[in-house]
């Protein structure tokens, strides 16, 4: 039922996500179309509560449970920042808005981009072994919690690749090509 309600939630978000931006452009109905995107988060709640009530009844934890707080965990942290690019692509593919700022391709420029972006990533992992802790807790030393243990493991991995990424930019800069004109793009925001 978990692993059901986690597609689910997953599809409501898409769902959600289009149906705002319809009313947002389509409907010409900007907070109407806010309002509906604002609800999304609502569907991490819904998916919180039912995983804690499963594992308040008795039901063993298994991956199931993992990847519920994973979806919340990724959902907090980088669900803002999709709804923004999704946004902006909507907005200039087919309502005439500017396109969309893309992400600078060389030097600290680059390295500060990856910086947001590999804190964005673990910001969403932290919050995944949070909740993956609290289920822990939840559970008690009595419980099987190896699986929940081992997404905690997957989350801390999350954390490194994200790291070594942003350092990899960060101490060997991408260079522009001779020649190259290498406009001051803005970075994206977290």
């Amino acid at each position: 039922m978990i692993a059901l309600l986690v597609v689910i939630c997953e599809v409501a978000f898409w769902v959600l996500l289009a149906a705002g931006l319809a009313l947002r452009y389509v409907a010409r109905k900007p907070r109407l179309g806010a309002a509906v995107l604002l609800c999304e988060p609502l569907l991490e709640v819904v998916l919180l509560v039912v995983t804690a009530i499963d594992l308040k009844n008795g039901s063993e934890p298994d991956w199931k449970h993992g990847l519920a707080a994973v979806y919340i965990g990724f959902t907090v942290g980088l669900g803002h920042h999709t709804v923004k690019k999704v946004d902006a692509w909507v907005a200039h593919r087919w309502f005439g808005g500017p396109p969309p700022v893309k992400p600078p391709k060389y030097g600290m420029a680059r390295a500060v981009h990856e910086w947001r972006t590999a804190a964005r990533w673990i910001l969403a992992a932290v919050v995944a072994a949070g909740l993956l802790q609290a289920a822990i807790w939840y559970v008690g030393p009595g419980g099987e919690i190896s699986s929940l243990q081992g997404w905690q493991q997957k989350m801390g991995l999350v954390v490194v690749v994200n790291l070594i990424i942003a350092g990899g930019y960060t101490v060997w800069p991408k260079r522009a090509p001779e020649g190259a004109v290498t406009e001051r793009e803005p970075a994206d925001r977290l």
